[in-house]
């Protein structure tokens, strides 16, 4: 008997195998462990609306905020300056400044200058308007991603869904406040905002209709702790939270929780600019379009940090907090569909799959056993070893285990012993034509391994096809498939190999072959 390198090879890979799944097989809780699909554990399906619409005026309001800061920089005297659904506009009061405010335009792609007099007017093309709309599909996904991974979710399902869809599954909620928590989380635009109060104007505030605030370029907002309390703002805000760099709780002086937010160097030059030009007046610090303060500015502030203070509780500053370091959402997204999946549900999914994997389990290794005698046990450590390394690997990467999954690995079962069904016939065939045993297993596995690699090789192209197309559950099926096919491949073909060398010399001087192939002789 002599150690080899596959035998080496072989016994690290059922030491990693056991290492990295006895923690899901015995649910302890240190180590990690593959990860219950949504239709195993039971949890929240959502399917949301983007309303991309809205992302265009939010750009144009961009737009229109740029413009402002540059012309004070500049010493530009603009007026009317206003952002609508469909452009920027504003009038030049020196004619012999347009020229170099067309200039500063020119540099921002996809926007349309148009000069009637000392009026301007912005507009997008279409193909900036479409792509501003598919970035906001875009960067809902990969927001709200964000947002459920520091949320503590594990894998969230977070796929897009046609043009302006996104599919949500929330695998492990379980109680109507988990669920609430998360759809508030999900559906937050966490959009923030610093504006100026219009502190000639805002006195009479509470007399004014929307239309008489938007005659003066102002909106009229409310507190987000007393409704009846209003403020007129600036529309065009002086930064807003795509400048945002960090967000974290903290505590006032009266123990009550806040949030301390940052901003990148551009937002920390715009805040230091305005809270220099305008000391005496009030900054409004506003998110999802509700006053939380309006503190006067005293003094210049740099350094690029500020505090939203609220009447909120720990977890919901903590929420808020991530919403805001997640980034806020382009557009705001809209509730289509929502499914819960129970527990029980999930139960019987699993009793089901696992009754249908061990069943299949056991169904082929007594075959193996009955009709290749020896030759089916070390098919079978293969196959046992095989099925370690899948559950390892999915452990050790945090992958979700889901129903296709588990008919992934049913499949993967039958795959990988027929990788050892091909190699024991090909030995057999040989043994019978009298052949030494050392010829006929090099032999067979020589024969074996073109067809082996061809069936194994066509089906893992197949699954990262799946993959790579494929949403939700026939990922779950085609990671299962692919783990299976290339540690079948690793068991059954080097382990196995391996065994066999080992016990080369007792298979010679055994006189039985029946025993160990299942062949008279």
């Amino acid at each position: 008997m002599k150690l080899n390198y596959r035998i080496a090879i072989f016994a690290a890979a059922i030491v990693f195998g056991l290492f990295f799944s006895l923690p899901s097989l015995l649910q302890t809780q240190e180590g990690k462990k593959v990860n219950l699909g949504l239709d195993l554990q039971g949890g929240l399906h959502m399917l949301l609306g983007v309303k991309t619409d809205e992302a265009v005026i939010s750009r144009m309001k961009s737009i229109a905020a740029s413009i402002k800061h540059y012309t004070q920089k500049k010493d530009i005297l603009i007026d009317e300056l206003a952002a609508h659904e469909e452009n920027v506009t504003f009038t030049v009061l020196d004619s012999d400044e347009i020229a170099g405010i067309k200039n500063y335009l020119a540099e921002m792609s996809g926007v349309v200058v148009s000069v009637e007099g000392e009026r301007l007017i912005l507009t997008l093309t279409p193909e900036e308007v479409q792509r501003t709309k598919e970035l906001s599909v875009a960067q809902a996904i990969e927001t709200i991603r964000n947002r459920l991974d520091q949320f503590g979710l594990s894998e969230p399902v977070v796929a897009r869904q046609g043009e302006e869809k996104i599919l949500v599954q929330l695998a492990g909620i379980k109680t109507l406040e988990e669920e609430q928590r998360a759809r508030e989380l999900i559906s937050r635009a966490a959009k923030l905002e610093l504006m100026a109060v219009d502190e000639e104007r805002n006195a009479r505030v509470h007399a004014m209709t929307h239309a008489d605030a938007a005659s003066y370029g102002d909106v009229i907002l409310s507190d987000a702790n007393n409704p009846q309390l209003l403020y007129l703002v600036k529309e065009i805000p002086i930064l807003d939270g795509g400048m945002l760099t960090d967000a974290q709780v903290g505590f006032d002086q009266n123990n009550r929780p806040v949030i301390n937010f940052s901003l990148n160097a551009e937002g920390a030059e715009l805040f230091g600019d305005f809270t220099g030009r305008n000391v005496g007046k009030r900054l409004a610090i506003v998110l999802d379009g509700k006053v939380y303060s309006a503190p006067n500015i005293n003094e210049r502030i740099g350094g690029g940090s500020g505090q939203i203070s609220g009447n909120y509780s720990v977890l919901e500053a903590k929420d808020l907090a991530i919403a805001l370091r997640s980034g806020a959402l382009l557009a705001p997204i809209e509730l289509l569909e929502k499914r819960s999946v129970g527990p029980s549900l999930g139960a019987d999914s699993i009793q089901a799959s696992m009754v249908a994997l061990i069943g299949g389990f056991v169904a082929v290794i007594l075959f193996m056993m009955v009709y290749y005698k020896m030759a089916g046990v070390i098919a079978n450590i293969a196959l046992i070893a095989n099925l370690l390394i899948i559950l390892a690997v999915m452990s050790l990467f945090g992958a979700t285990l889901t129903l296709p999954g588990m008919a992934g690995i049913v499949l993967t079962v039958g795959m990988a012993v027929d990788a050892n069904v091909i190699i024991s016939e090909r030995i057999r065939e040989l043994l019978r034509e009298g052949v030494s045993i050392h010829k006929a297993i090099e032999d067979g596995y020589a024969n074996a391994m073109r067809a082996i690699l061809d069936a194994n090789i066509t089906t893992l192209i197949a699954a990262v096809v799946l993959y790579v197309y494929g949403t939700g559950a026939i990922k779950g099926f085609a990671v299962t498939i692919s783990i299976g096919i290339l540690a079948s491949m690793l068991t059954a073909i080097l382990g196995t190999h391996g065994i066999y060398q080992m016990l080369e010399s007792k298979i010679a001087k055994s006189k039985n072959k029946k025993f160990w192939f299942g062949i008279k002789g």
